[in-house]
């Protein structure tokens, strides 16, 4: 970015207008994702508790979002009268400004990154956790005990997840050989079985045992301790309302967004398709290389992000004792199991034996996902029309009584 603004405006101001554009073009992608993931969480639990989600605001429901957001602003902000009314103002734009960092050193393709970092990943860790801070002073400042004890649960269950978190991205960091997110991605091109998950048994389970961690970092559900409506309120955010509450959930889907992204850095390809056997940047030319590249990187990282919105509907809301549990006593001791043999794999398995696990691991997981694709788009041939299948097969039903 600063090498095109040099042709057109003198140092430094070439690397403040590159600075400029690249801080503008993040905050539009988290912007737009976060406009769609709210849709999407609303269709989702639609079709989830079988109802049809939001279909009257534009097509399709489309302009939900943009409902939502007019709405918000148009609500009053205003401070509890015993809140320390600077921390209140001022938590939600921490909490962003941590979630906004995170993508500064995320490459969306070969070469793609604001900023290129070879301490990228730990960077990435680093500034995703510091989103607690905002949580705990919004909970802190809010002179609400309700706000306070949902603070309060974040911290300890943000301190706690990190742990096993970070020693499941050691996992791919000591098969790569670097923290450097470009490199890490550079190295798996190529067929899908390249990539880091296919690598062997350890990463396979490592990437797991990350996305559920890295959703509790998010504040998701089944880990939503800190917003937990059933006996907080609402939690940290209980008393915002306005432009500033939306603030927080801007942070919180561009941190899904982030993690989701790290996590296909890591184990997924990156931008890689996994159905080239190239880079195309390389062969078709850099642009456009880098719309497929970019396509690639994005539709994986909505995936994730959609299963993560799938959990929340699908999965009941754990207690914050049984949270801590299994961290402590689940997640914990297996990242230092899969961080023990990924290091043990690497220095004692024969080469031969590894490619054949990789492409073990690589093929058997296709299938799979074949396997459940085609069973999604199979109709049922058991039930009669207007009938239900499965246990209800024969049972009457509402339609089948109207045609009585």
């Amino acid at each position: 970015m600063p090498e095109f603004w040099s042709e057109y405006l003198p140092y430094p101001w070439s690397l403040v207008a590159g600075a400029i554009t690249a801080a503008a073009l993040l905050f539009g992608f988290i912007g737009a994702s976060a406009f769609v993931a709210i849709w999407a969480e609303r269709k989702v639990s639609g079709r989830i508790q079988d109802r049809l989600g939001p279909t009257r605001v534009g097509p399709f429901g489309l302009l939900q979002s943009l409902a939502d957001g007019i709405k918000l602003l148009s609500k009053e902000d205003h401070a509890p009268t015993g809140a320390d009314r600077f921390l209140f103002r001022f938590s939600p734009y921490l909490a962003f400004c941590a979630s906004f960092c995170g993508f500064l050193a995320l490459p969306f393709g070969s070469g793609l990154v604001a900023r290129e970092l070879n301490v990228a990943v730990f960077f990435m860790l680093a500034v995703l956790s510091s989103e607690v801070f905002g949580v705990v002073l919004a909970g802190y400042a809010s002179a609400s005990k309700w706000s306070l004890f949902g603070g309060v649960r974040e911290a300890a269950q943000v301190v706690s997840y990190e742990v096993p978190r970070a020693m499941c991205v050691v996992v791919p960091v000591c098969v790569t050989g670097t923290l450097d997110l470009n490199i890490i991605g550079h190295q798996q091109v190529g067929w899908f079985w390249n990539w880091n998950l296919f690598h062997d048994p350890f990463t396979f389970a490592a990437f797991f045992v990350f996305y559920v961690t890295a959703t509790a970092s998010c504040k998701r559900a089944p880990f939503d301790l800190a917003e937990a409506e059933s006996e907080l309120v609402a939690g940290f955010h209980t008393e915002y309302s306005g432009f500033r509450w939306s603030i927080f959930f801007l942070a919180e889907y561009g941190s899904m967004f982030a993690v989701a992204g790290l996590a296909s850095l890591l184990f997924l390809g990156g931008w890689h398709t996994g159905l080239l056997p190239f880079e195309p940047t390389v062969q078709w030319g850099f642009w456009p290389g880098t719309v497929v590249n970019v396509a690639a990187f994005v539709g994986k990282c909505w995936v994730l992000v959609l299963v993560m919105i799938w959990m929340r509907w699908s999965l009941p809301r754990l207690r914050i004792d049984q949270v801590m549990m299994t961290c402590l006593q689940y997640f914990l001791p297996i990242s230092c199991v899969l961080l023990l043999g990924v290091c043990v794999w690497l220095l004692v398995v024969p080469p031969g034996l590894a490619e054949g696990t990789r492409y073990l691991l690589g093929f058997g997981s296709a299938a799979i996902i074949l396997v459940v694709g085609a069973s999604l788009f199979r109709g049922s041939n058991d039930s009669p029309g207007g009938g239900l299948p499965g246990a209800w097969l024969g049972k009457p039903t509402p339609l089948t009584a109207a045609k009585r």
